[in-house]
């Protein structure tokens, strides 16, 4: 027997690209209409983001919490199960974020997002919510294969991100939107398919802008405190 560092990921993968997209064409086929709900819920995030205030915030939270528990028992556990026996694993951890996110609905944070932090989440966010779905159509594919968010775990964890960074959320909401990006994009890249670096380059943003905004927070709380 090999021993285990022998191994890579592709030697762990049970299916292929075609049933890597089979299954997203028969979860669009299963939940039609529930599409049209998920993206007018994803639009109301956005418009909640923009706005930031505690109640926005709680509407957005409920919303994000909502769409995870909704991704991780009707995407991992009804329908990823038949083909990645991993599948059960990730809803845990789905579930485990919606909790999060309605935990964060319970106490939002009353002191406003930088203009860098809120329009670049805005900027991922809408990626998740508004660009994915179109990552079909550019691919020359029909809207059978489109990512929804709140359908499919993609745009749904890119979208959280975006929301994330704007609303100034705890630093662990993050981690499993984070993780879920860097598994995607591991699976897809073992895949062959491009759409890899779509969940990776997205949290990579994230990240790199709250960064950016915390430091520039922290410059100007600097510059407000020295003596004249």
């Amino acid at each position: 027997m090999s021993e285990w560092w022998t191994y890579s990921l592709s030697d762990f993968l049970m299916f292929s690209a075609r049933s890597y997209w089979r299954l997203t064409e028969l979860t669009n086929r299963d939940l039609w209409p529930a599409q049209l709900v998920a993206l007018a819920a994803g639009i109301v995030v956005l418009g909640c983001m923009a706005r930031a205030d505690a109640r926005a915030q709680r509407i957005a939270y409920l919303l994000l919490g909502a769409g995870w528990a909704w991704v991780g028992w009707a995407y991992h556990l009804q329908r990823y199960a038949d083909i990645n026996t991993g599948a059960p694993y990730f809803a845990a951890a789905f579930a485990l974020q919606a909790l999060l996110l309605w935990l964060c609905a319970l106490r939002p944070r009353i002191v406003a997002a930088s203009r860098l932090r809120r329009w670049s989440g805005l900027l991922v966010g809408g990626a998740g919510v508004l660009a994915y779905p179109l990552l079909a159509p550019v691919d020359g594919h029909g809207w059978s294969r489109a990512e929804v968010f709140a359908i499919v775990p993609d745009p749904t964890a890119v979208a959280t991100l975006g929301a994330l960074l704007a609303l100034r959320a705890h630093w662990l909401a993050w981690i499993v939107p984070l993780a879920w990006c860097a598994t995607s994009s591991a699976t897809l890249m073992e895949l062959r398919l491009w759409q890899a670096w779509v969940p990776a380059a997205c949290a990579v943003l994230a990240i790199t802008a709250g960064l950016a905004a915390r430091r520039q927070g922290r410059a100007l709380s600097s510059t407000a405190g020295s003596p004249t």
